[in-house]
């Protein structure tokens, strides 16, 4: 599985992105996200010359990691993420407010201890993931800066 975040106003707009690119879109190329007017341009992050950010780490497990790490919300309680469209290649869901803020908000020690968290799960390396999980958290964090400052909500295109 593939996993890219992007940005986009509100639900109906996040729902097309995929459709306005097309099967062979899917790679969701900053090139072609022009057509979609300033999405495109909102979808541009540091560092990644696509325009969003891809990951092999779900966005379940992203929540999971925002709200045990940084909230301390026992996992059980993660709220779901908001399915937003579901097609049989590909599907794009929301993260939920309560997820995007507290990323929003973490500070420099929120950010780090939530890493090391997740640095201690059994398929984990230890200080090296931490590193790794706490680089990965501030690119989320600066993403979602952005997007808020956009007006932007956070979703995630789930493709195979």
């Amino acid at each position: 599985m593939t996993y890219k975040y992007f940005g986009a106003p509100d639900r109906a707009t996040a729902a097309r992105v995929p459709t306005a690119l097309g099967p062979g879109g899917l790679g969701l190329e900053a090139g072609e996200l022009g057509a979609l007017g300033r999405l495109g341009d909102l979808m541009e992050t540091s560092g990644s010359p696509t325009g969003h950010l891809s990951t092999k780490i779900k966005p379940e497990t992203m929540s999971a990691m925002v709200l045990t790490g940084i909230q301390g919300v026992a996992l059980h309680q993660v709220p779901p993420l908001e399915l937003v469209v579901l097609h049989p290649d590909y599907a794009v869901v929301q993260l939920p407010h309560n997820v995007v803020e507290p990323l929003r908000k973490a500070d420099e020690t929120e950010l780090g201890a939530a890493a090391f968290i997740w640095s201690t799960v059994p398929d984990r390396r230890g200080p090296r993931d931490a590193f790794v999980i706490y680089s990965m958290l501030h690119e989320w964090q600066d993403f979602a800066n952005r997007l808020h400052e956009a007006g932007h909500q956070l979703y995630c295109l789930v493709w195979p």
